[in-house]
């Protein structure tokens, strides 16, 4: 997965939310963290709030925090939210002048969908708490590491 992904960044930065899924985060912290910019934080994180998996509030206190449990937000809740295709069946409107590769083209594409289905499949099966074990032994190896 590409590391400038929307997915990449949300799912990076909700696994870290889903350890303290209580606590507000603003933009600037999250993008901060990830490595990115305040903007494009709050455009991601605006396509999972219209999904209802972060809540926002503006104002001093203001920022983003989970919507449900992370018990509750699989994997595919978060790709679906943000609705994009990472196996995207090619979108060209016109249709091929020769028969092999309209031939190819029909063919890829009940591929790419049926790929489609199994990744929305397998990602249903892993949750934002699933995430939370790795990043506490990791936080646990660093502290245990240091002299």
């Amino acid at each position: 997965m590409k590391r400038n992904s929307r997915l990449s960044l949300a799912l990076h930065a909700l696994g870290h939310m889903a350890s303290a899924p209580e606590r507000m985060q603003t933009s600037a912290e999250i993008a901060a963290h990830a490595g990115t910019n305040a903007v494009v934080v709050r455009r991601v994180f605006g396509k999972l709030r219209n999904a209802g998996l972060l809540l926002s509030e503006k104002g001093h206190a203001g920022g983003w925090r989970l919507a449900r449990l992370p018990e509750e937000i699989t994997l595919a809740d978060v790709y679906t939210g943000l609705e994009e295709q990472l196996i995207a069946p090619s979108r060209d409107s016109d249709a091929p002048d020769c028969s092999v590769e309209h031939t190819l083209h029909t063919k890829l594409a009940h591929i790419m969908s049926d790929m489609e289905d199994m990744l929305l499949k397998r990602l249903s099966t892993t949750t934002l708490a699933d995430l939370r074990q790795p990043m506490r032994e990791a936080s646990l190896d660093a502290v245990s590491s240091a002299p």
